[in-house]
């Protein structure tokens, strides 16, 4: 096992120890002294000192493999709490996570269009510091902020490119208005980072993770690691060009993937074929708007509405015919339908297949499995929250100190 962060001493090695136990979930001092590359006197050092400060708990024995079993340790769930936020065109989502990644109070969905919407920002803020006030939890016990969203992100400086304009650096904004360190990562990275952390992807180090929301994204795990591109910006599926003359893009182009086959595109034809008649369970007044109807039609495919279908279908033909265009070049082990559109991926399946077959040399994708996502929907939030773990050991360790002295 390669050493993880070799040479480091003090509060830092204790911040690594809680990241580590927090992805994978329980360990000994042995596996910890293997990673780090420290020896085991100063591991359970480390240890027993997290445990007299309320971090970590013991787990139990591992099992056993004919000698002695180790005892195990893990992190104790509240000794922190993380707050995620999932953020898509139209929706925002707040959840407050333990360190076991359970839910602690309830999560607000709330209506928060992106687009064109220069209070977007500010209503976001009030958001979140409304819901940590309701929760009742302290500031000081809440290890950080993490927030998908769409757009093209700087992780590095912070800014999103696409929306939510700081006038400047949007991580420095949320976190002076908070008081809380906060991240910001692309919605389809955080859903990529999930399935591979937590997810039906756990531990692979090639998978393509498919985000089916209103848009069409793609997080990239490549050699085991999130693969940004050279500007940050890699992972733009839903403008692969499927044809020249097709439908136009808000990217200005004509025939990307997401001019045709996503989910808002889905919902807006489903709203046209109503008002030409169509037959079909789901319904439509002139006061619903495309989310409305394409929350509808994914209950409505799945209690199998026939034009919901059809048309879940016929996005499924095309999204894998991106597929195929991907598998050529990446050649991935996995590919994880995951996001909100998960819900629907058995019906979208068979034709993304079909696709597959027609488009796709067939030595390659017979080498990649097509999975679901067992998160699903949450998923962007469980990723929001692994960015903040991500982050633990650099930067909490004042955060630590303080929550230490809060600890119940």
């Amino acid at each position: 096992m390669e050493p993880e962060n070799k040479g480091v001493k003090g509060s830092q090695l204790k911040n690594m120890i809680i990241k580590r136990l927090y992805f994978n979930k329980a360990m000994s001092c042995a596996g910890l002294s293997d990673l780090f590359d420290k020896s085991i006197p100063s591991i359970a050092k480390a240890i027993n000192e997290l445990m007299h400060e309320g971090f970590v708990v013991e787990h139990g024995y591992a099992p056993s493999s004919g000698g002695r079993r180790p005892l195990m340790y893990s992190v104790k769930a509240n000794a922190m709490y993380i707050l995620a936020v999932a953020l898509d065109q139209l929706t925002a989502r707040i959840q407050l996570f333990d360190l076991q990644n359970s839910p602690v109070a309830d999560m607000l969905t709330f209506e928060l269009k992106l687009l064109n919407n220069p209070n977007a920002l500010t209503i976001l803020t009030n958001q979140i510091n409304s819901y940590i006030k309701t929760s009742g939890v302290a500031k000081g016990k809440i290890a950080g902020i993490g927030i998908g969203m769409p757009g093209f992100i700087n992780v590095t400086q912070g800014i999103n490119y696409t929306y939510l304009d700081a006038n400047g650096s949007l991580t420095a904004y949320l976190t002076e208005h908070t008081g809380i360190t906060t991240y910001i990562d692309n919605d389809s990275s955080l859903i990529a980072l999930a399935e591979q952390k937590f997810g039906i992807a756990k531990a692979q180090t090639e998978v393509m993770v498919i985000n089916l929301g209103w848009g069409i994204g793609l997080g990239m795990i490549v050699n085991g690691k999130l693969f940004r591109g050279h500007n940050g910006f890699a992972g733009e599926l839903s403008h692969i060009p499927l044809s020249e003359d097709g439908s136009l893009c808000e990217c200005g182009k004509r025939g990307c993937l997401e001019a045709e086959a996503s989910m808002l595109v889905v919902a807006r034809k489903a709203i046209e074929g109503i008002q030409q008649g169509r037959i079909t369970s789901l319904k439509h007044n002139t006061n619903d708007h495309s989310k409305l109807m394409g929350d509808a039609l994914l209950d409505a495919a799945n209690n199998g509405d026939q034009f919901a279908i059809e048309l879940l279908s016929d996005a499924g033909y095309k999204i894998g015919k991106a597929l195929a265009i991907l598998i050529h070049i990446m050649n991935p082990a996995i590919i994880v339908l995951s996001g909100r559109g998960a819900k629907v991926a058995k019906i979208l399946m068979a034709p993304i297949q079909q696709a597959l077959h027609k488009y796709c040399i067939p030595r390659l994708s017979a080498g990649t499995e097509l999975l679901v996502s067992e998160l699903g929907f949450d998923a962007e939030l469980v990723g929001a929250a692994v960015l903040v773990m991500e982050n633990f050991d650099k930067t909490v360790k004042a955060k630590v100190a303080k929550a230490a002295k809060t600890i119940v």
